[in-house]
């Protein structure tokens, strides 16, 4: 497993961006495919994005397609979500996660999770 911490949450308005940075211990970092999932006030946490281990392969949810970027720094264990046009739907709290799996969309593939950043997006 491998320990990950996001960062660069925050309040936006609608039609803005923020940029999302979640960090990885560990010297395994590029064996991971990661992925970016949210959850807003109750409702479950839902995919958003993944990426495969040296980010040849990325995949979104239909309702980040074209808004959302992922990508991923192997030199400095980072992954990045960068988020534009924000919709106040868009409104939960970001978790960054690793799995041993060279990319997946599924949840129950990804083994390791960070806190969460919240993200709160005004109309």
């Amino acid at each position: 497993q491998v320990e990950l911490v996001e960062s660069g949450g925050g309040l936006v308005q609608a039609g803005g961006s923020l940029r999302l940075s979640c960090a990885a211990s560990g010297r395994t970092f590029s064996s991971y495919g990661m992925g970016w999932f949210r959850q807003a006030p109750g409702k479950e946490r839902a995919f958003v994005t993944a990426i495969s281990w040296r980010g040849a392969r990325t995949y979104y949810a239909d309702s980040v397609k074209g808004r959302f970027t992922i990508s991923r720094d192997n030199a400095k264990n980072a992954v990045y979500l960068q988020m534009n046009s924000l919709k106040p739907e868009d409104t939960a709290v970001y978790y960054c996660a690793a799995t041993l799996r060279a990319i997946t969309t599924n949840m129950a593939d990804f083994d390791s999770w960070g806190q969460g950043t919240q993200v709160t997006v005004s109309s």
